[in-house]
């Protein structure tokens, strides 16, 4: 009599501990699904990758004018245009990472229903995917840099650190949210309205100095801030390094990475039944 040997493929059971080397044994899963992201991102359209840049040019220009001209709103001494520019290269990536990253569940839920793999690769591989278009954008930014005669300092070189800060932030979020988003829709339609009053919380269209001083504190919870005003120290040697503010932005990122994987990993288990 032959005898049938069924291997049944789950999570790993441990509580709400990550398993980092499930992770790093699905790297080349991660490396497929950023891909993947990239791809369908731009797939059939006819300006392709050209949608990256104009995201932020757009932005820029409709700031420049109305928030530069019109509100002539402050700039810390530099034109108006690179000002803003400048910030929208972090924020843009930030907040399509958000959007990306929170429906990724969703989105996948013919994957999700028929193989099993550490759920967190797909809010991860869309964060990450969005790093294409934040290398795109930033060839305007040079490009910008040169137009208007500014010259970085060697503060330039602490730019990844700032965009890593800024990627941690959008994955801790769209972890948040996924979860959320599986078992409420209502995440979906709600996520273009933060992203919005977010927008409008960070110092975009408007330098950090005029938040008032008793205020830094309770601003610096907003990490995209201090990713913000690193952006321009570094390349525009216009705001203050962050200081103290980036030191309570790392601590709220903190917090909210790691509550956001134990609370994703406590509903992991019924994603396929509730998506």
């Amino acid at each position: 009599m032959t005898v049938r040997q069924v291997t049944r493929i789950a999570a790993a059971r441990g509580g709400l501990r990550v398993d980092w080397a499930e992770l790093w044994a699905y790297r080349d899963l991660l490396y497929f699904l950023t891909w993947r992201d990239v791809k369908v991102r731009y797939k059939q359209t006819a300006l392709g990758v050209a949608w990256a840049v104009l995201q932020p040019v757009a932005a820029m220009l409709v700031f420049s004018v109305f928030f530069g001209l019109l509100a002539r709103l402050p700039s810390d001494g530099v034109p108006y245009p690179v000002f803003a520019y400048a910030a929208l290269v972090p924020w843009t990536f930030f907040a399509n990472a958000v959007i990306q990253g929170s429906n990724s569940l969703v989105d996948q839920e013919a994957l999700l229903t028929k193989v099993y793999f550490p759920r967190l690769l797909a809010p991860t591989a869309a964060v990450l995917a969005g790093l294409i278009d934040v290398a795109i954008a930033a060839v305007v930014l040079i490009a910008m840099l040169l137009i208007y005669g500014i010259v970085p300092t060697l503060a330039l070189l602490t730019i990844p650190l700032f965009l890593v800060l800024a990627c941690v932030t959008a994955l801790a979020v769209a972890i948040w949210l996924s979860a959320l988003n599986v078992r409420f829709r209502d995440v979906r339609y709600t996520l273009p309205f933060l992203v919005q009053i977010w927008l409008f919380a960070s110092p975009v269209v408007y330098p950090s100095s005029l938040v008032p001083a008793p205020w830094n504190l309770l601003y610096a919870l907003n990490p995209m801030a201090s990713v913000i005003d690193g952006f321009r120290w570094a390349l525009l040697g216009t705001a203050e390094f962050p200081g103290l503010r980036l030191l309570v932005s790392l601590a709220v990122v903190a917090l909210l990475l790691v509550g956001g994987l134990r609370y994703f990993r406590s509903v992991e288990r019924s994603f396929a039944d509730a998506i």
